[in-house]
């Protein structure tokens, strides 16, 4: 365990190695106006939305900081809106990260592409170009804030509490929550059951989380859908050639061994970089591939020892030990036949849901925290505690999922389509060896990054043809 300051770029900061004190349980019974499920990012800054907004909020989170997440690691610019406006930037700049600049995209071919991100662009949007650092770090920054934010505005937050189960009032909009905590001493199992009743409850708590469950089971609409779900895999390695600097891109590999998901060498700085394998799990269940994540660990183990591509850039590295972690990611591709609401049902009477547990990672770049922040701030444009003062109504639930899809479905429809042509190994190769050679492409690349607005672009066929087909 470090001490509780270290000197960071010459700056002291606090450490994210150290507890978080969040102070007594509330008491069993206890009302509030929000309750959120989940500490994460998402889950952080909802809780913080919502009590600068004025509502008397109970963040609850069933593990104990700092803990890990486990994740590509990149911060992107639509994320760094919201940890700026959050009082959270600060924090993440006085500590170490790795200063994206790039991404550089290879193909099964082996042709590369470095398309450098458009600093004007975003300085002209008032966000930063990206960062990537591990998300424990990421993730206790935004907590201890959200903690802040939330005492002083008269609500509380519980680290271990387990919750068990989600009680609703479907006609009146008003839940409940029970679960126990394991600030009591002695095992889980042994603890209290505690309950607390709010106005609205938040989900928050990752691709599993039970708020979100309980919302499909209620309305009788699927949770999962493997054509729509990622499995993902991570390791962290020391000594990546290419990787050592702490500026420069992060590399997304589309090669034969994982396609139609795609191989990542994201740096999170120190010379640490988080090396990893994303695909969708009907895909993971064909063929060779069958096992889950387990494949996608020896898949990866290939990759790194074998192939012609990586191996010598691996030969002096060493991974982090106990950093090998398999997950999974719910993607916010539009359903072809859905029951209700795009991606899929995330709210009902009494409940709203944000980030994975609404299902709204990007399907083509895996990007989650952009989304989670992004539909955390909205739940605090929906709920109103004088407004929905005997619960959060089914009206309220169906404005927050249409205005969610009006602000995200151009861009996630976009990225699924995206997604669908990285299965075509020509097509990929095609497009990067162009974008090698042709100006206009990189641009158009390094725009989309930006912008989501700019993929439209792509499915102009006048566009397409004058910038690919035409010299």
């Amino acid at each position: 365990m470090s001490s509780a300051c270290s000197v960071v770029r010459g700056v002291t900061v606090e450490s994210w190695e150290i507890p978080i004190d969040t102070g007594e349980v509330p008491a069993d019974g206890s009302d509030f106006d929000v309750v959120v499920v989940g500490g994460g990012p998402g889950g952080s800054a909802a809780a913080a939305y919502n009590a600068l907004n004025g509502c008397k909020v109970l963040l609850i989170e069933k593990n104990v900081w700092p803990r890990d997440k486990v994740c590509g690691d990149a911060v992107g610019g639509k994320s760094l809106s919201h940890v700026e406006e959050l009082g959270v930037l600060p924090m993440v700049q006085s500590t170490p990260y790795y200063q994206v600049d790039s991404i550089l995209f290879g193909s099964a071919s082996g042709a590369e592409v470095r398309v450098m991100l458009p600093k004007e662009s975003y300085e002209e949007k008032g966000l930063m170009s990206g960062y990537s650092l591990p998300r424990v770090q990421f993730d206790y920054m935004m907590f201890k804030k959200a903690t802040e934010i939330v005492k002083e505005n008269g609500g509380a937050v519980i680290q271990g509490f387990t919750v068990k189960e989600i009680l609703s009032e479907t006609t009146g909009g008003v839940t409940a929550i029970k679960g126990v905590s394991g600030k009591f001493g002695g095992s889980r199992s042994e603890s209290p059951i505690l309950s607390f009743k709010s106005l609205v409850t938040i989900g928050a708590g990752g691709y599993n989380c039970p708020v979100s469950r309980k919302i499909t089971e209620v309305h009788g609409e699927p949770h999962k859908d493997d054509d729509h779900f990622c499995g993902g895999y991570r390791e962290y390695w020391e000594g990546v050639e290419g990787l050592e600097d702490p500026e420069g891109p992060i590399e997304i590999h589309f090669v034969d061994e994982v396609i139609p998901g795609y191989f990542w060498l994201f740096p999170v700085g120190d010379g640490v970089v988080n090396v990893g394998i994303g695909m969708l799990i009907s895909e993971e269940k064909k063929g060779k591939r069958k096992g889950s994540w387990r494949g996608l660990r020896k898949t990866q183990k290939w990759l790194i020892n074998e192939h012609p591509r990586f191996k010598d850039r691996f030969a002096n590295s060493k991974m982090v030990e106990g950093s090998a972690k398999g997950w999974q990611l719910p993607f916010g591709s539009p359903r072809k036949n859905p029951p209700s609401h795009q991606p899929r049902r995330g709210a009902m009477a009494g409940a709203m849901t944000v980030g994975d547990a609404a299902s709204l990672v990007d399907p083509f770049s895996g990007e989650g925290i952009g989304n989670a922040l992004l539909s955390a701030k909205l739940t605090s444009k929906h709920f109103d505690k004088s407004l929905h003062s005997d619960g959060f109504t089914l009206e309220a639930s169906e404005a927050y999922m249409e205005e969610l899809w009006d602000v995200l479905g151009k861009e996630l429809s976009n990225s699924k389509t995206l997604q669908k042509m990285m299965k075509w190994k020509r097509l990929t190769s095609w497009f990067i060896n162009k974008a090698n050679k042709k100006k206009e492409i990189g641009t158009l690349m390094s725009e989309m990054i930006a912008s989501k607005d700019a993929q439209t672009e792509l499915w102009n066929p006048w566009f397409l043809f004058k910038t690919l087909v035409l010299p």
